[in-house]
């Protein structure tokens, strides 16, 4: 891919930013239930000039909660319906491994993130937008100075009533609907 304006890239968690969450997985294409607003919201970025990526923890994977077939036919379905609104995502990266595997790409690692930064031609993601439910979302693209952005769907809310601290320059939207008007308004 060519380089981008960093500024003009978001990258997205999948499970309670786009998509409904479950403490028990997303585990079949019936359960993958989208957010609403979502997929509208993709796709106003998009047409409004934004490159949008994607970056999940599925180790889902790695437990034998699904497939992978399983995974990439959710993972059409998210584009078709993103396309269907004329909209695009340039790219969705996953992590299949679970917490024990020592991979670097699982979130608060930023493995998947370093991937879309060199599919750009970028150094680091100063500019973008990480946009996340949970620190782990945060903190990954915080590590190559995304702007972290906590949307409270999901486990956002959760997130947020926690103790836990927010990367430093958070931002705080109610969906990613609402970030996304914020981000276009700009």
């Amino acid at each position: 891919m060519n380089q981008i304006d960093p500024r003009k890239l978001i990258i997205l968690d999948r499970d309670g930013v786009i998509n409904q969450d479950s403490d028990a997985y997303v585990k079949t294409l019936d359960e993958w239930i989208p957010i609403p607003g979502s997929i509208e919201a993709i796709a106003k970025l998009h047409k409004a000039g934004f490159t949008i990526c994607i970056a999940t923890n599925q180790s889902g994977l790695a437990r034998e909660y699904f497939t992978l077939e399983t995974l990439h036919a959710m993972h059409q379905k998210l584009t078709d319906l993103v396309e269907a609104k004329g909209g695009q995502i340039h790219s969705i990266e996953y992590c299949p491994h679970g917490p024990d595997d020592n991979c670097d790409c699982r979130k608060p690692l930023p493995g998947m993130f370093k991937t879309i930064a060199e599919k750009f031609d970028l150094e680091d993601l100063t500019g973008s937008h990480t946009v996340g439910d949970s620190l782990r979302d945060l903190e990954a693209g915080s590590k190559l100075n995304s702007q972290p952005v906590l949307v409270k769907t999901g486990k956002g809310q959760r997130t947020l009533d926690s103790d836990k601290q927010l990367p430093k320059s958070s931002k705080v939207f109610d969906d990613l609907s609402s970030f996304a008007d914020y981000l276009i308004s700009k």
